[in-house]
C-alpha cells in the first residue's frame, strides 16, 4: 500500500498499545485496514476495479509518472534499473493539521511480471517499510491485495496517528483505481494533479 501505494503510502504516527482501524470505501470497493503495536504499522488494504489485471499493472508500476497519478507525489523516477529490479527515488509530501511536511524516499523495488510487486525502503523518513502489492483477475475486473509493515521514528511516532495513515492510505489506492479507470477510458490527467490541488473524497 501502495505507493503506494503505495505509497506508497510512507505516512506515519503512543507506545506499548495496540491500535486498529478500518473502513470500507462506498461500495465496498476498497477496504484498509491499520493495526499499530508501538512505532510498528500494518497495513492491509484490498480493492477491486473494473480492469484487466494487465490494466492495472502498467499503473501500479509506471513509477516514473506517479507524480500524474497520486495527489501526495511530488516526483517520481526509476533509477539503477536492474531488469524487474529497480530503485525509485520519491519527493512527496503529507499534511499534519496545518502544515505541509515534504519527505524524500528511495525504496528498491521488484517486479514478478505481472502479478507482484514487492517493495523495501532503501532511505527515508521511516526506519523501515516492507510492502507487498498482489493483483488477480477475477469476475469483472481485477482485485489488488496490498500487506506490509513500517516502523515510524520515534518523533513520527508522537505524532502521527493510525486514522491518519488509514486516510492517506484510502486516498492514494482510490486515486490509483481512478487512474486505471482514466485510461480505460482514455480520459486526459486531471489539471488538479499537476498543481497539487485536487479535492480530497
Amino acid at each position: 500500500m501502495r505507493c503506494m501505494a503505495p505509497r506508497i503510502a510512507a505516512i506515519a504516527f503512543l507506545a506499548a498499545s495496540v491500535q486498529a482501524h478500518s473502513a470500507p470505501a462506498p461500495g465496498a470497493e476498497i477496504t484498509v485496514h491499520v493495526a499499530r503495536a508501538g512505532d510498528t504499522f500494518t497495513v492491509e488494504a484490498d480493492w477491486t476495479v473494473a480492469a484487466s489485471a494487465d490494466a492495472v499493472w502498467d499503473v501500479l508500476t509506471d513509477f516514473d509518472r506517479m507524480a500524474l497519478i497520486v495527489s501526495s507525489v511530488d516526483a517520481s523516477r526509476i533509477i539503477n534499473r536492474d531488469g524487474n529490479r529497480f530503485e525509485v527515488e520519491q519527493k512527496s509530501h503529507g499534511d499534519v493539521g496545518l502544515l505541509r511536511i515534504s519527505r524524500d524516499s528511495l525504496r528498491q523495488v521488484e517486479l514478478l511480471p505481472k502479478r507482484e510487486i514487492r517493495s523495501r525502503l532503501l532511505k527515508g523518513d521511516l526506519k523501515s517499510s516492507d510492502f507487498t502489492t498482489r493483483i488477480a483477475e477475477e469476475a469483472g475486473g481485477a482485485k489488488v491485495s496490498v500487506r506490509g509493515t513500517f516502523v515510524a521514528t520515534a518523533l513520527a511516532g508522537a505524532v502521527i496517528t493510525v486514522e491518519a495513515v488509514q486516510t492517506q492510505a484510502q486516498r492514494t489506492y482510490q486515486e490509483l483505481r481512478e487512474e486505471i479507470l482514466r485510461r480505460k477510458a482514455h480520459e486526459p490527467t486531471p489539471p488538479c494533479l499537476l498543481t497539487k490541488t485536487c479535492p480530497q473524497g
